[in-house]
């Protein structure tokens, strides 16, 4: 199917006075070739189709003419761009089809502190796929996003590979961050997913030290124009006397250290 960015070349078998070359306008037709009739609409169309359709108004001025029409460059279609937690982010220019899990690989993989979801925004009239529907009415959408899971992608699920279309927005999206500070070995901003538990963001901040006050754990938390103080006992959420609490985005945990004032 002919895209914008298609340069597409007109024959007129016999003749060089009807020949044209050239690529769609932004209405999606033929531009400049309009001096025998209607437009001719080539978007989203096959070479076939609009060969038809070049040949009716041409039967005004030739008896039987033989049309062929073919996209002769396809490097002008919009490129699709993959960002995010990947290796090396990346423009690709599609001339043959390209399935997700490719794209990803040729960026050099996934990286560590994705959080587990990947978006795929693709825009109307720039892949030629039927544009959907709202859920609240029958206005299509001129933005249809897609979305997967790395877990599934790796599973091998065909839902979660698909085909990527020129003018695609892949985002492979970057897990948020809490933050770990006070008595562990080594305080820093650890990847926060849905998942993360108050256990686990210490062990990632290797662990508590020798001078860490274990019953004295506090999160930071902020909601609104507030900011909560959620006060923990790691010996007890060890022990399964209490839950272990799971962080949200930007929490600060705060290991407390003996003999220190708090």
């Amino acid at each position: 199917l002919v895209h914008f960015g298609d340069l597409i070349d007109v024959d007129v078998v016999g003749t060089t006075e009807f020949d044209w070359r050239g690529r769609l306008s932004s209405e999606g037709t033929l531009e400049g070739f309009d001096s025998y009739g209607d437009p001719i609409v080539g978007l989203c169309r096959s070479e076939a189709s609009i060969a038809a359709d070049v040949k009716r108004p041409l039967s005004k001025f030739l008896r039987d003419p033989v049309v062929s029409v073919r996209v002769i460059d396809r490097s002008g279609r919009q490129t699709v761009v993959l960002d995010g937690a990947v290796r090396t982010s990346h423009r690709f220019q599609l001339n043959r089809p390209a399935k997700l899990r490719e794209l990803i690989v040729l960026a050099g993989g996934i990286r560590d502190d994705a959080s587990g979801e990947i978006q795929i925004f693709r825009p109307a009239n720039l892949n030629c796929e039927a544009p959907r529907s709202n859920s609240t009415g029958g206005e299509s959408n001129p933005l249809a996003v897609l979305n997967i899971t790395i877990k599934d992608l790796i599973a091998g699920d065909p839902a979660a590979n698909p085909v990527i279309r020129s003018g695609d927005i892949v985002n492979v999206r970057r897990a948020d961050v809490v933050y770990v500070i006070g008595g562990v070995v080594n305080p820093r901003q650890v990847s926060s997913r849905s998942t993360t538990s108050l256990s686990r963001a210490i062990a990632a901040s290797g662990g508590l030290t020798k001078q860490a006050d274990r019953k004295a754990i506090t999160i930071f938390r902020r909601e609104g124009n507030e900011t909560k103080r959620l006060e923990f006992d790691f010996d007890r959420i060890n022990s399964g006397e209490s839950a272990d609490p799971v962080l949200v985005a930007f929490d600060i945990v705060e290991v407390g250290v003996s003999g220190s004032e708090r």
